[in-house]
């Protein structure tokens, strides 16, 4: 009978912590998701589009995407530096919560200033933890940003339902899951992803399709020649990255969202693979190679 009373306090006393822990945590969040309730604005905004997730691998520099300027594309991170943006001109761009190591917040403020002075019109996302450098700093004076609120992980969400980018999100392993996440909000049908070849455990090294200016060397993960630091960590974080797609594939699915991986090469295998040029009539693919 000890035993059992043991059992049920211990039982009880979890569920009150978890109870507790909970209430901390909203409380703690009350701003930053204040912050994110204004994204509501956004929700369905593209119902039954297309659109495209430019991601930084290598690989985009195989791809004529050019062709992406009458599309709706999201950006990641330094994707503008990459040669062809201010052509494509992206409607959106998201970067995921910043971590601190190499990177000084001197570090990220000169980030942002460069990227606000190169995204065009583009609709920032940021994490809430960037509110405050923004704010104080007085960056994107006149540019459109959104915050997301970045707390636990996917099995802490319902599996059939879209994250709600006004509420709280599963935390990124890699940013274009972020943007899987902001484009199904927004109502997307059909996501293509580029760029997201992932392919770091196996060609040893880790590389964009650009070279990188002002975090250059800041990555903390790899070394000065892009290698990892850390084979470990690195696939640790390939194995937590891989349950996020396919947490993202599975809500998709009970939502009628078609994804597809039109990446050229790389190793992601949680979509299925399609030619990126096949996504384009003859004559558009022309135009774009005569300008």
């Amino acid at each position: 009978m000890t035993s059992i009373i043991r059992i049920l306090y211990g039982s009880l006393r979890s569920a009150i912590l978890a109870k507790k822990h909970a209430r901390e945590e909203l409380k703690r969040l009350a701003a930053p998701l204040a912050l994110a309730a204004q994204n509501v604005q956004l929700r369905n905004r593209h119902a039954g589009q297309r659109c495209f997730i430019l991601a930084n691998g290598p690989s985009i520099k195989q791809q004529d995407i050019r062709v992406l300027k009458s599309e709706h594309v999201i950006s990641v991170s330094s994707g503008y530096l990459h040669s062809d943006y201010a052509e494509i001109a992206p409607a959106y761009h998201c970067v995921p919560q910043i971590t601190y190591g190499l990177m000084s917040r001197a570090d990220v403020v000169a980030w942002f200033r460069e990227m606000h002075q190169k995204l065009g019109h583009a609709v920032l996302f940021l994490n809430h933890t960037e509110e405050a450098v923004a704010r104080e700093e007085k960056l994107f004076a006149g540019r459109q940003v959104r915050y997301t609120v970045f707390s636990g992980g996917f099995s802490e969400y319902p599996t059939d339902e879209i994250p709600d980018i006004a509420s709280r999100i599963p935390a990124v392993q890699s940013v274009p899951v972020m943007g899987l996440m902001i484009a199904m909000y927004m109502g997307f049908s059909e996501i293509y992803l580029l760029g997201t070849d992932h392919d770091h455990f196996r060609t040893a090294e880790y590389k964009y399709c650009f070279e990188p200016t002002v975090l250059r060397g800041k990555d903390s993960t790899v070394d000065a020649d892009g290698k990892p630091t850390s084979w470990y960590a690195e696939f640790v974080g390939l194995a937590r990255l891989w349950e996020q797609y396919r947490s993202i594939k599975q809500i998709a699915q009970h939502h009628g969202i078609r994804i597809f991986n039109a990446t050229a090469g790389g190793e992601l295998d949680e979509f299925p693979r399609v030619d990126f040029a096949s996504l384009f009539p003859p004559a558009q693919a022309q135009s774009s190679a005569e300008c």
